[in-house]
């Protein structure tokens, strides 16, 4: 089928994109890509599609649908729209992404080459042809550019190349694509979305919740964006969610189930009051977790699959619950996120723990007395604070501990809790001894960033401070502020703050913060501490690679962000934490990162990984992201691609 004709079906109606298909997501280096493929008639794969009746097909997006059949596209939306948003100059209906990934995009008359405008290098440049605007005008398009060049006469002797190279582009549209058909009445959607998922399996495959929102939207056209939006809010908020996630907490409410197979049957009223009823309880939970935890953000947001759960039991409740139900709730929800609890299966966990909140003799006790027969003893050991990294698991631990008790900040001597603070990100986290020290000592990179000397203060402190060791700066605190240091649960042996003994001063701090953590769980449990008893389960130390090891190192890097910001471009995340996107858990730490683009969502994810192992390597670029080992190549690659200039 020609080109031009799917996109005539697509603007009759005739081709859309089924409810369960994710948004667009390429940029603009794959749209120029797959038009310098297509200008060179280069292969770029046929089409599937899923022919069913126009009736009852659910798609994307608000247009209409032709009477009769229709083709929804299984493979090759990103094709399609990229084709047709660079062919229309509009993206097509059902889409549901960044335009600007295809708008302006150029083509040069002599390199033969495409790009994306660049007003200083382009706009006085008549070889740079607009490609929308040509194809939109077709032939007398070009007549109008053979004439623009004919005049000019440095260009006149070669009108007659030039309008091959342009009879070419405008060619594209005629272009042959194959395209196989899935048909049948037996092709229910559970069947077609198995079939997509075998299609696109070098891609990210759709989820569980995919295909159920994907039926909720047949009865309820609008889910999709009223979940999005409330997302949106949350953003907002600083918690970044997923549809999974929230739909989630809309199957606990509605089917007391985690398997999201339950909701199929559900009428489209049960899902709306599902999903209100589900935000009302998730706002619940984030303010009772933010405002007597103090975990009020997404980087310390642990344990997330616990909300669904307590959700299903506020919804059980209508959100009633005195004190002690409320801190006891908190209690579990802690304890399962300090022991990944949800790590594993998500789906098996959330339903065992829905089931112990069901039938007469279920409840909060017994949830609490199966997270114990699961994980052994709920106390914590100094043990468990030798992670290392702002991503091991107890590191939002020690920011709980923080804003529960009475920290306070060295420099002003005020404490550090929720009700007086509010968001978390007016603090920063300080090196109690500092980096720079540390590696001039011979530490290496998991002794520096021991959690032990970890703290948090508020960013005018931190800068005070610089990089002080603790033998000259403690004094001051201690004389100015008494009690200020111990309130952060540093120890009080003065040998302890030299460098030499920097591995003795974690031990004991490890174990003062333990002592903290144990004691703020028997607070939660208003004196019922016997849940906190029996046989504490050692936990492996998390592995993570990667990370900035020296000063000098992180000089470099910042020095590059500083050069790509000049650029016009946006700054990258030092120590970029690289997580398990299915189980969360921290896999490796990326020296500098840019995990949406250097051109936020135009451009594709890279990393600056300097002196690091090919497994590092290896894990980033499985992950997506374009690798770059040295700053020249990586400087090259934003000058050559993003800028396309010839030289940074």
């Amino acid at each position: 089928m020609k080109i031009s004709t799917i996109l005539d079906h697509i603007d009759s109606g005739h081709m859309a994109l089924p409810e369960f298909q994710r948004g667009y997501v390429w940029n603009r280096k794959q749209v120029s890509g797959l038009f310098d493929s297509l200008y060179k008639r280069h292969p770029v794969g046929g089409l599937l599609v899923w022919v069913t009746e126009s009736g009852s097909a659910v798609h994307r997006g608000d247009g209409q649908l032709a009477p009769g059949v229709v083709k929804l596209l299984l493979d090759g939306q990103q094709r399609m729209t990229s084709v047709y948003g660079v062919v229309r100059g509009k993206a097509p209906k059902f889409f549901d992404g960044n335009a600007q990934a295809f708008t302006g995009l150029r083509f040069h008359l002599e390199e033969e080459k495409f790009a994306f405008y660049q007003p200083l290098k382009m706009k006085d440049d008549p070889l740079w042809i607009d490609v929308t605007e040509l194809m939109k005008e077709g032939n007398a398009g070009l007549g109008k550019y053979v004439a623009q060049l004919g005049q000019k006469p440095e260009y006149a002797a070669r009108v007659g190349e030039y309008v091959g190279r342009l009879s070419r582009l405008l060619g594209i549209v005629d272009i042959d694509l194959h395209v196989e058909e899935v048909t049948g009445e037996d092709k229910t959607l559970d069947i077609v979305v198995d079939i997509f998922n075998k299609v696109n399996s070098g891609g990210t495959k759709l989820s569980k919740g995919d295909l159920a929102l994907a039926k909720i939207c047949a009865d309820w056209p609008d889910a999709r964006d009223r979940m999005k939006e409330q997302i949106g809010v949350w953003e907002q908020a600083g918690y970044h969610f997923t549809l999974d996630w929230l739909l989630r907490s809309v199957n606990t409410i509605v089917t007391g189930e985690a398997k999201f197979q339950y909701l199929h049957d559900k009428s489209a009223e049960e899902i709306q009051e599902g999903l209100e009823r589900a935000i009302r309880y998730i706002d619940m939970s984030l303010n009772l977790i933010a405002g007597r935890l103090g975990l009020d953000h997404n980087q310390v947001f642990f344990g997330r699959f616990g909300v669904p759960v307590m959700v299903r039991y506020l919804d059980m409740h209508r959100g009633i619950v005195d004190e002690v139900t409320r801190d006891k709730l908190l209690f579990w929800y802690v304890q399962a996120g300090m022991w990944g609890r949800f790590s594993g299966s998500t789906e098996s966990y959330i339903d065992k723990d829905l089931a112990a909140l069901e039938g007469a003799d279920g409840g909060l006790d017994k949830l609490i007395d199966q997270l114990r027969l699961w994980h052994g003893g709920l106390r914590v050991e100094p043990g468990h604070f030798k992670g290392w990294s702002l991503g091991a698991r107890f590191y939002p631990v020690l920011y709980m501990i923080t804003r529960m008790g009475e920290s306070k900040d060295w420099g002003t001597g005020l404490p550090l809790k929720a009700s007086l603070l509010g968001k978390m990100n007016r603090l920063e986290v300080h090196h109690i001894f500092p980096k720079a020290q540390l590696y001039k000592h011979k530490y290496n990179k998991v002794e520096v960033n021991a959690l032990a000397n970890f703290c948090f203060l508020t960013k005018e402190t931190n800068l005070k401070i610089s990089d002080r060791l603790p033998e000259v700066y403690f004094p001051e605190i201690e004389s100015r502020h008494p009690g200020a240091l111990a309130s952060q649960w540093i120890p009080m042996d003065e040998n302890l703050w030299k460098i030499e003994n920097y591995p003795d001063f974690l031990e004991a701090r490890q174990k003062l913060l333990a002592e903290e953590v144990n004691r703020r769980m028997e607070e939660l449990l208003h004196g019922d501490t016997h849940w906190l008893e029996g046989h504490v389960k050692r936990e492996p130390e998390t592995i993570v690679v990667g990370g900035i090891t020296s000063e000098q190192e992180e000089e470099t890097l910042e020095k590059l962000n500083d050069w790509v910001e000049e650029k016009g471009l946006s700054r990258g995340v030092l120590n970029y934490e690289y997580a398990d996107p299915e189980t969360g858990v921290e896999k490796a730490i990326f020296d500098l990162a840019w995990p949406n683009g250097v051109q936020e969502d135009l451009s594709e994810p890279v990393a600056v990984l300097l002196d690091e192992s090919a497994d590092v390597v290896l894990l980033a670029s499985q992950a997506g992201f374009r690798c770059f080992t040295n700053v020249d190549d990586f400087k090259r690659y934003i000058a050559k691609e993003i800028l396309t200039t010839e030289v940074a």
